[in-house]
């Protein structure tokens, strides 16, 4: 007769896939981020990203004068990659006898755990959103305020658009009728899951992480990415003097603001 063993219920090879599969349901914001796995195979913990200069538009030349060519620039921003992590101690007695499903639910909260702090960076991200793309207030910025920041992305406007707000902003928006379309008018297809409605053209998001922040941010896919050095790592370890297993998860990233054309912050001035 078969006999089920701890090393059945907690094996790390399985948790680590169930985890890395449930981390794209449950980071709000990586639907914005383009994924960039090429730090995998490589050396160190950095790497160095060019941001080109505009050249400059064409120019109008008469006939037969010769074309002065511009010089293209480049300025490079370095990412560090860093790690975050999340464990859990489960007794021998509950994972064997424990009601309910003990393994079960530390996966889930190790996944839920990894998410979130990966959302966290990258709000972080977007608070660093500079001048010329950020719109500054005279007081804590509101849903008004959005149209006039919709203008820094002049002739791009068009195109998927997704502002993060605080629910008390969110509150506001329900309450302009001649702006807001609630989510069950709008079409299947959408940026980001979680869209609760439209206002100004942008699929609306409420983030409760936004309650002390005092920012907005409109976004559009692809101006973050995220580089992963390291995907989900699960790792076991046994204390024989407690009994007890001890399960960590941890994960090397770095997330950058990889098209600042496409992110705006709406901020009180300070």
């Amino acid at each position: 007769m078969a006999i089920t063993t701890l090393s059945n219920l907690v094996n790390p090879e399985v948790m680590a896939d169930v985890i890395e599969k449930k981390l794209v349901d449950a980071m709000k914001f990586a639907p914005l981020a383009v994924i960039d796995n090429t730090l995998a195979e490589t050396a160190g913990n950095t790497i160095s990203l060019p941001a080109f200069t505009y050249i400059g538009d064409a120019s109008t030349l008469s006939e037969a004068s010769a074309l002065t060519p511009d010089q293209l620039t480049a300025s490079a921003v370095t990412v560090t990659v860093h790690k975050i992590a999340k464990g859990v101690e489960l007794s021998d007695e509950a994972v064997l006898s424990g009601y309910g499903d003990p393994v079960g639910e530390a996966t889930n909260q190790i996944a839920l755990s990894i998410a979130s702090q990966e959302d966290n960076e990258m709000l972080s991200t977007l608070a660093n959103i500079a001048l010329p793309m950020t719109l500054l207030t005279a007081s804590d910025p509101t849903d008004t305020d959005i149209a006039d920041a919709l203008e820094k992305f002049g002739e791009d406007i068009d195109g998927e658009k997704v502002v993060i707000v605080s629910p008390a902003v969110y509150t506001s928006m329900r309450k302009n009728t001649n702006q807001w379309v609630p989510a069950s008018e709008l079409s299947a297809e959408r940026a980001i899951k979680g869209v609760v409605g439209e206002y100004q053209g942008c699929q609306v998001i409420v983030s409760n992480k936004l309650k002390t922040s005092k920012n907005i941010y409109i976004v559009k896919p692809g101006a973050l990415r995220i580089f992963i050095k390291r995907g989900t790592l699960v790792e076991t370890d046994r204390d024989i003097l407690k009994f007890t297993n001890v399960i960590t998860a941890s994960k090397h990233f770095a997330t950058y603001l990889y098209d600042p054309s496409k992110a705006i912050k709406i901020t009180k001035q300070s």
